[in-house]
């Protein structure tokens, strides 16, 4: 039986596609560094635990599509502390941040159609892209200046009668690169000046270092009714498995539109919302706190990684990713190798070859993503099994 064109044309995500050799390596008995997944080991507060332990309720139903109203409010409330002016009316709960971009593509966009970002840009929405028969068009950023945006005719030079927004990460995955109010502000004038969308993933926005300050497109007046704003329990509050996203955006007609979406799959996962509206509940400062332990990684894996010859990477203002290139001419190569026949005392890593985030991977074959969500001593061995892994790949 044949599969599908569309099927058949998605590659695996680059996040997870040596995942058999990794878990060939476990077998084996190595202990694997996972640098390739932005999985922290932070705990997950405790409160989430808490709400759910206390439930009290006969029968578990179905919630309201666009999610439950107490997590709903909390999210606005979250919002409007940072000068983002959305209510719940505003809000749609989705499963995970994924859903929130599967939601906005097909609610935006007819098939052709097409969505600039950013090269590099997070890997998995290209699976996103071909479910929903969108094209992605991308502008060039580098390392040489931390990933920020090019100029407006750079960008603008990539814009078609088929575009239809554009959609960016910030602070940025793969690269951690912090938008500064300038670049915001850009990207909103040409947002009007040619009638498109902007779909901003803040994901990361308290994970912001080296004192700069964050500056969301939510506080940008102009932009209201054309702002979709994409937010994840995952990252935020190290809730990757409870799978609780959101859409939240001014324009009522979108937000018809993906409540229309969300009542196709009838409702997210009470019991994990639940979980959800008491982490927004917590106070800020518990981020604040979680945004420095991801500042001393951040600044533990650059210093180890400038250490090794050869390596460069960027100093990623926020997030936990940076994207470091190897003397290797092939990064997926050497991933595997170490996987399948490298360790030190036991013990190997698993690293993203970076080729995955971008539209020209041949032009990026030695580059990998590094996700800094393990503990200093951890990023530590990881960075001496690079290093001692470098060494012996080159010598074979």
């Amino acid at each position: 039986m044949k599969l599908s064109n569309r099927i058949e044309s998605m590659p695996y995500s680059a996040i997870r596609k040596l995942t058999p050799y990794a878990n060939k390596a476990k077998e084996a008995g190595k202990k694997v560094y996972h640098l390739n997944i932005g999985a922290p080991d932070v705990e997950t507060p405790q409160e989430f635990f808490d709400a759910i332990k206390n439930i009290d309720m006969k029968v578990l139903s179905y919630a309201p599509s666009p999610g439950l109203p107490e997590l709903r409010e909390g999210m606005a409330k979250y919002y409007q502390r940072r000068d983002i002016p959305m209510t719940a009316d505003d809000i749609v709960v989705t499963a995970g941040g994924s859903e929130a971009l599967l939601f906005t593509l097909l609610a935006i966009t007819d098939v052709g159609d097409e969505i600039l970002t950013c090269e590099p840009y997070y890997t998995n929405y290209y699976s996103y892209f071909i479910e929903t028969s969108t094209t992605v068009t991308t502008f060039p950023t580098v390392v040489e200046d931390d990933f920020h945006l090019p100029s407006r005719e750079v960008i603008e030079s990539k814009i078609t009668d088929k575009t239809k927004a554009i959609l960016l990460a910030n602070p940025g995955n793969p690269t951690g690169a912090v938008y500064t109010q300038e670049e915001i502000e850009l990207i909103a004038d040409i947002a009007i000046e040619h009638d498109l969308w902007i779909i901003a993933e803040e994901l990361y926005r308290e994970f912001i270092f080296d004192g700069q300050k964050f500056h969301s497109f939510g506080t940008i007046e102009r932009i209201q009714d054309r702002l979709i704003l994409q937010d994840s329990i995952s990252k935020r509050f190290s809730g990757c498995g409870a799978r609780i996203g959101n859409l939240a955006c001014m324009n009522k007609d979108f937000i018809a539109a993906a409540n229309k979406l969300a009542t196709g799959r009838l409702a997210c996962p009470t019991v994990d919302m639940i979980g959800a509206a008491a982490l927004y509940e917590i106070d800020d400062s518990y981020l604040d706190q979680i945004s420095e332990i991801y500042q001393e990684r951040r600044d533990v894996i650059v210093e180890e990684l400038n250490k090794i010859d050869g390596v460069k990477c960027n100093m990623a203002g926020g997030a936990f990713y940076t994207v470091a290139d190897l003397p290797v001419d092939d990064a997926e190569d050497f991933c595997r190798w170490l996987l399948e026949e490298f360790d030190v005392d036991g013990e190997t890593l698993m690293m993203a070859p970076a080729a995955g985030f971008y539209e020209h991977s041949e032009d990026y074959l030695s580059q990998v993503r590094l996700a800094y969500v393990l503990n200093v001593d951890a990023l530590r061995k990881a960075m001496h099994i690079l290093d001692e892994g470098l060494k012996a790949y080159k010598a074979r």
